[in-house]
């Protein structure tokens, strides 16, 4: 028989806070019951490892990813981690996948639809029992400076804006806000939102409509965090607008975690 290595024990009397496997690429569809898109997901998996044991068996993480994670459904992942605990021997062990997601949208004037990509990001965790889940979602908007807007005889900058949604769960509700759900809020925020497909009377729309809504990125940090509070949704959000006159971002970021 083979020795196994990294079962043996070790004396130094040192605990490792993450031991594990990260940038693992694999094939995955995502699956929340609102959205079904198949892509490449990038995993992490890793361990807490006690001071006694000189390794983690790395090669169960990859076995854990390819039997239980090809499909990813945010509902069921306190269930893998579970199981991936007690495969592993742990008592606390982190999951984390980011892929690509793309949501519908129609464009205002000629109705042709196209895909938008988003960023998407989970966080899963299971500490001694107890489970958390952060869902991070990253998309774009079109903001349009009040400042500029207001000086100008005509006209007024404006950019692409990245706004990103972080909504943490646990094990009584490991999924309250879904991704589309995310996507569509914070589409709802900007000067306007961002369509891959324009045609001509879509770009006077969609450039007449961020004239008419002139915001800036704390106007959007406050519109984007109120809509949270009023679904009762704790959350924390960081949006960057890629400044088009500017040599600088302008950024604001917030946290809200209900008393």
């Amino acid at each position: 028989m083979l020795p196994d290595i990294q079962d043996q024990l070790d004396d130094r009397g040192i605990e490792l806070d993450e031991v594990g496997i990260s940038g693992l690429r694999y094939p995955t569809v995502f699956d929340d019951g609102q959205i079904s898109q198949g892509g490449m997901g990038n995993f992490d998996v890793v361990v807490r490892l006690p001071s006694d044991r000189r390794g983690t068996h790395m090669s169960r993480m990859v076995e854990i990813v390819h039997d239980h994670l090809t499909r990813l459904d945010p509902r069921e992942l306190q269930l893998v981690l579970k199981h991936a605990a007690a495969k592993l021997d742990v008592d606390c062990v982190e999951i984390r996948c980011s892929l690509p997601i793309a949501t519908s949208v129609t464009s205002p004037e000629s109705g042709r639809e196209s895909w938008q990509a988003s960023d998407l990001r989970f966080d899963a965790a299971l500490l001694d029992g107890d489970f958390s889940l952060k869902t991070v979602v990253t998309t774009q908007v079109t903001s349009l400076c009040p400042c500029s807007k207001a000086i100008s005889d005509y006209g007024a900058h404006n950019q692409r804006s990245d706004v990103t949604l972080r909504v943490e769960g646990n094990r009584d509700e490991p999924y309250p806000l879904t991704v589309l759900q995310a996507v569509e809020l914070i589409r709802s925020v900007g000067s306007c939102p961002v369509y891959p497909m324009v045609k001509r009377p879509d770009e006077r729309a969609i450039t007449m409509a961020a004239f008419d809504h002139p915001l800036f990125v704390e106007d959007m940090a406050r519109d984007l965090s109120l809509s949270l509070r009023e679904l009762g949704v704790p959350h924390d959000l960081s949006i960057r607008n890629l400044e088009s006159i500017h040599s600088h971002d302008a950024v604001a970021n917030l946290e809200y975690h209900a008393s």
